[in-house]
């Protein structure tokens, strides 16, 4: 009898020749992962998105930013409390597991893969148009397969590399910034000659500070609030750095101003130096700038920058969601394989499924290259506004939980807690009740909030499947004894 038990239960599984169970590295650099805790919050959102807020609610839009700045800072806050104390590659879902179940972590831990397996394709997508459009030559589905070979190959090759690449990508697009926050100061204190200096006259004309009331300003809000989405690589990036308790608090500390500065800096001289209904303000604000002060080749440079903004969300994209589905698959969430690293610490299974979906898209964009963009920009809608708020519930159970068992040795603490936990939570349901008002938003949230619940069932069946066939083995072992 005890051979059969030794057959059931001690047998190892055959490892293959290249791809071993080995574990991931922590070989990426604090000043790499700081690097791209800045570089995460500044994309496609602010360099393209700012334009689309500043539409809607005029100079007002300095409101929508602060309001939706100071959530992600919370946010960012509590998501770093968690990390610092507990690091792991699966981040935010782990912590969800462990303040309100297995299938709340699950729920959010496919969530969110599907979030950025789609998002990955969106930005492939939305660099290759870009690409195509500048230069003709170019088809649009050869600029999304290059892209896409490129930034899979650099997360293959290991994190230390693709921590150097995205080190690169983040300063390049914080060297814009600060470049455009030097030149729009100088046309506001009239240093250039070329450029008229309207003081504060545009802030107040044209129809008022809010010329669309506080309609406008929550119109505005709906629009900037997912401007900030991808700040969470690095909760999932952290778990892979040589000292992830120390490194990730130094992160959130040194990024929370730095983020205020260049959202609000850049949107307070974007309406501050042009009317806020000039058209090209609305299309590509920072070009508009740019071209305001006669800055030579400005359309160039800002698309390039675009483009590196784009990839940079990709790139950092495509790593969290391959670590995301190798910690599903650490937790019995997802299949066997996908845990499985290569000798240079790489899920390269993860990686390769969570990528497989951009791929696919090429062949898209050569069939329907005008179609396949807003279909996968309005596939991914609301779900950064559930997976904030997972992070805050998570937050104050494991924070209590950790208060009741006289655990106050926290590396990194929420700021006045519980009660910004409480006021980040309330705005989180004001976004959605707003979102509710607005037909786009509404049904963007709706089919969130659907998927969501289907991922919910879905976790809850494999989770009952698990246990079952968990107690049959456990039954057939016992007979055996």
């Amino acid at each position: 009898m005890n051979t059969v038990h030794d057959t059931v239960v001690k047998t190892p599984p055959a490892p293959t020749k290249d791809i071993v169970t080995r574990g991931l590295q922590q070989a990426m650099k604090p000043r790499q992962l700081v690097m791209m805790s800045l570089g995460g919050a500044i994309g496609a959102g602010l360099f393209v998105g700012s334009g689309a807020g500043i539409a809607v609610a005029g100079p007002a839009v300095l409101v929508s930013f602060l309001i939706a700045g100071f959530l992600v800072v919370l946010v960012m806050r509590m998501m770093g409390e968690m990390v610092a104390a507990d690091p792991d590659s699966g981040a935010f879902s782990v912590h969800a597991e462990k303040a309100m179940g297995p299938i709340a972590g699950r729920t959010i831990g496919w969530l969110y893969w599907v979030q950025v397996v789609i998002v990955v394709a969106a930005e492939a997508t939305a660099a290759a148009a870009i690409t195509a459009a500048s230069i003709p030559a170019v088809p649009q589905w050869a600029a999304a397969l290059f892209y896409m070979s490129v930034l899979t190959a650099v997360n293959l090759a290991g994190v230390s590399r693709f921590g150097e690449f995205e080190f690169w990508f983040a300063a390049l697009k914080i060297a814009a910034i600060v470049g455009f926050l030097g030149i729009g100061s100088a046309m506001i204190f009239g240093w250039i000659p070329s450029f008229d200096a309207p003081a504060l006259a545009n802030l107040t004309g044209h129809g008022g500070f809010a010329p669309n009331g506080v309609t406008g300003i929550a119109a505005g809000l709906l629009i900037v609030v997912f401007a900030f989405g991808g700040t969470e690589v690095m909760a999932i990036a952290a778990a892979e750095t040589s000292e992830p308790r120390r490194n990730v608090s130094r992160a959130v500390r040194s990024i929370v101003w730095r983020i205020l500065v260049f959202y609000i800096g850049s949107v307070l001289i974007m309406v501050t130096v042009l009317p806020w209904t000039a058209e090209e303000l609305s299309s590509g604000p920072f070009v508009a700038v740019l071209n305001a002060a006669h800055v030579p080749g400005a359309g160039a440079v800002m698309t390039v920058v675009v483009v590196i903004a784009l990839l940079s969300s990709l790139n950092a994209m495509l790593f969290s969601g391959s670590r995301m589905i190798y910690s599903l698959s650490e937790r019995g969430a997802a299949a066997r394989i996908f845990g499985r690293v290569s000798s240079n610490g790489v899920p390269r299974l993860a990686v390769l499924a969570s990528v497989a979906f951009g791929f696919l898209t090429v062949v898209l964009n050569y069939l329907a290259p005008d179609r396949v963009l807003p279909l996968l920009l309005n596939a991914v809608g609301s779900t950064i506004l559930v997976l904030w708020t997972f992070v805050t519930v998570s937050q104050i159970v494991l924070r209590r939980r950790a208060e009741k068992e006289g655990r106050n040795d926290l590396p990194l603490k929420m700021w006045g807690f519980p009660y910004l936990s409480y006021v980040a939570l309330a705005l989180l349901a004001a976004v959605a009740v707003l979102a509710l008002f607005d037909d786009a938003a509404r049904n963007q949230l709706i089919a969130t909030l659907t998927f969501t619940c289907a991922i919910t069932l879905a976790c809850w069946v494999l989770g009952r499947r698990q246990r079952r066939t968990s107690s049959d083995t456990r039954s057939t072992i016992e007979h055996a004894h």
